[in-house]
């Protein structure tokens, strides 16, 4: 091993800062290889709520969440008139990211809306856009959560109204702590279902927005459909190819760094092979 390291170390100093610059890119401080995005769906799955069967409820709880990726002319622009839209519709701006690099402005923006607004919202954003490259709307169930905290919310309710009961009959001092930490048990968990039940019920009023902005399209998340669409496909490798093209450049701007270094390794290594091969001969 310390053979082929010596006969091939300007191969091993390549590797170790190709290794480098992609852990660098791709890893950053998570330790977790995130490879860049060129394509599929980006349908949020943040809420990790699963699917389960229908109540017979006529009074549905569902969240949405949308996502929409706009090819604009003015990615800034764009952004300010989506933010005074949802104003006039009741929602409010939840976050925004702009960036302007060389080639193509991008940005995406994050929105809560009242639900009943937002097919009007959606059709106002669109026609902002030059072209709408993808247009995703999730629903997600929750009614039956929703009804499952109402019946563990009113047997809180009961077994804390019986523990209270018990409270104007102790009269021993640690009967009474016994029942007083029931309660604030007890108190905690009523909470905590209060808490889960508003948050359904706001996200379920409140729908999410995903905007995706970007003067090119190539630039874009989109979301393929079952069909096979050779533009598409083109488009596809297209990103792959730019993906990898920048992978590849960012590789070169390390090597032209560290060439300092690698200039004098390469002459440290002559150097000590020029004064030691003698002594390995004799």
């Amino acid at each position: 091993m310390f053979n082929w390291l010596k006969k091939n170390w300007s191969l091993t100093i390549l590797l170790v800062i190709a290794f480098f610059y992609i852990k660098n890119t791709y890893m950053g401080r998570t330790g977790k290889l995130s490879l860049p995005i060129t394509g599929g769906s980006y349908q949020d799955s943040s809420m990790g709520i699963a699917s389960i069967p229908p109540s017979t409820s006529l009074d549905r709880l569902v969240i949405t969440d949308t996502s929409l990726s706009l090819q604009v002319k003015d990615v800034s622009q764009s952004i300010n008139l989506i933010q005074q839209e949802t104003q006039k519709l009741g929602g409010f701006l939840v976050n925004s990211h702009l960036s302007k690099p060389e080639f193509a402005a991008s940005g995406n923006i994050t929105i809560r809306i009242p639900s009943n607004n937002l097919p009007q919202a959606l059709e106002v954003f669109r026609t902002l856009a030059v072209k709408v490259v993808s247009e995703s709307v999730v629903g997600t169930d929750v009614t039956d959560q929703y009804e499952d905290l109402g019946a563990r919310l009113d047997v809180l309710n009961k077994t804390k109204a019986k523990f209270e009961s018990i409270m104007d009959q102790a009269v021993k001092v640690p009967d009474l702590l016994e029942v007083q930490r029931e309660l604030v048990s007890l108190q905690s968990q009523i909470d905590n279902v209060i808490g889960q039940q508003q948050y359904y019920k706001k996200s379920a009023d409140l729908s999410k927005v995903v905007i995706y902005l970007s003067t090119d399209d190539l630039s874009l998340p989109y979301a393929p459909t079952g069909q096979w669409r050779p533009i598409m496909v083109f488009k596809t490798a297209i990103r792959s190819m730019l993906a990898t093209l920048r992978v590849l450049v960012g590789l070169v701007i390390w090597l032209a760094i560290y060439s300092p270094i690698i200039i004098l390794a390469l002459f440290v290594y002559k150097r000590l092979k020029k004064h030691l091969m003698p002594t390995f001969k004799t």
